[in-house]
């Protein structure tokens, strides 16, 4: 017959009891204050986005301010910037290839004409009679490059009037320079009011403004075939993104974009460039220079705080996306000329 079972019950003392007891009154009182901190936190964040919302005259007062959004009136995040930046810079290197093969000019007179546009041309030895196909191409691109930069991205593009968006540009420069908030809402209300699409012969003034001897090489057709029309179409929806998107919260919420290509035969600084290839100077060492500059680099511009050390209206310059270059001896290695590439060596008898 098995034995009965044996239930053993812990017994707690009193005191042990009444210290469990209090440490649970507490840990509550604790969770209640951070619960009373978060909402606190949510009226404050409440208040501001009404305040943002009056200043720009919208609706916009109930969404979040952060996160991706898109570029319809919404902040945009350093990924998303990057993401669009990436689809650019392939279109642009699509671009540079098609001028290439389609060209009705030979390669040396694009290379010719390019260099003649390009500043800081006259620095570089790299670019040879000869035209090779590389060198031709990375200079179409780098030319296109200066030409968003320069004139789309710096230039505040609002309306199809080039006089127009010039001094809007100059506006904002002056409003920046006397109180970043305000040019900070006056450029995100402006740009809610820009053209969806600027006008095909804004674009193509663009171009020949920057590179007139290219864009005398590269004439303007009915059907785009280059596609050079379509490349800045793409960057102005690229500015616009940048530039009408509602702050942020935080101590960045007044900066904006602007755009650098570094030049020709420039030097190579690691922090604001990225190479796009090997360089095997770098590697070892030595001093290298930009070959092209295939993609032009973002960054985000702000005021500092006047203070001991610092004079007023000092501006701080944060690097969102590296300009993506090749170095000279890259772009050397990788040459060939524009005939074809050169032909193996016949095998040794």
């Amino acid at each position: 017959m098995a034995a009965p079972s044996v239930r053993t019950i812990d017994h707690v003392s009193g005191e042990q009891y009444r210290y469990a007891l209090t440490n649970f009154a507490i840990a509550h009182q604790k969770v209640e204050e951070q619960r009373g901190q978060l909402e606190e936190q949510e009226r404050q964040i409440a208040r501001l986005q009404e305040r943002i919302a009056a200043l720009e005259g919208s609706s916009s007062a109930t969404q979040p301010l952060s996160g991706p959004r898109a570029a319809g009136g919404n902040s945009v995040d350093d990924f998303h910037i990057k993401n669009t930046a990436s689809q650019l810079e392939r279109t642009i290197n699509r671009w540079a290839s098609d001028v290439l093969r389609q060209a009705p000019v030979p390669a040396a007179a694009l290379q010719d004409a390019a260099l003649a546009d390009l500043a800081g041309a006259g620095d570089t030895v790299l670019f040879t009679p000869d035209a090779r196909s590389m060198m031709v191409q990375s200079l179409l691109r780098h030319a296109m490059a200066e030409v968003i930069s320069d004139g789309i991205i710096n230039c505040l593009i609002v309306t199809s009037s080039a006089e127009a968006n010039i001094q809007l540009t100059r506006i904002h420069e002056h409003l920046f320079a006397r109180d970043p908030t305000v040019a900070a809402v006056w450029r995100r209300q402006t740009f809610s009011a820009a053209v969806e699409n600027v006008a095909s012969s804004t674009t193509r003034m663009i171009f020949e403004e920057h590179v007139p001897s290219l864009a005398a090489l590269l004439l303007d057709k009915p059907d785009d075939t280059l596609g050079t029309r379509a490349i800045l179409e793409q960057a102005y929806t690229f500015s616009r993104m940048l530039h009408s998107a509602p702050a942020v919260a935080g101590p960045g919420a007044d900066m904006f974009y602007r755009s650098f290509v570094p030049e020709l035969a420039s030097t190579l600084y690691p922090h604001r460039v990225e190479l796009a290839k090997r360089c095997r100077r770098s590697e070892r060492g030595e001093l290298d220079r930009v070959g092209a500059t295939i993609f032009p680099g973002l960054v985000k511009v702000g005021h500092t705080p006047s203070g001991p050390g610092v004079p007023p209206g000092h501006t701080t310059q944060t690097v969102v996306r590296r300009a993506q270059v090749i170095c000279e001896c890259a772009l050397q290695a990788t040459s060939y000329p524009v005939t074809g590439p050169p032909l193996p060596s016949p095998p040794s008898m």
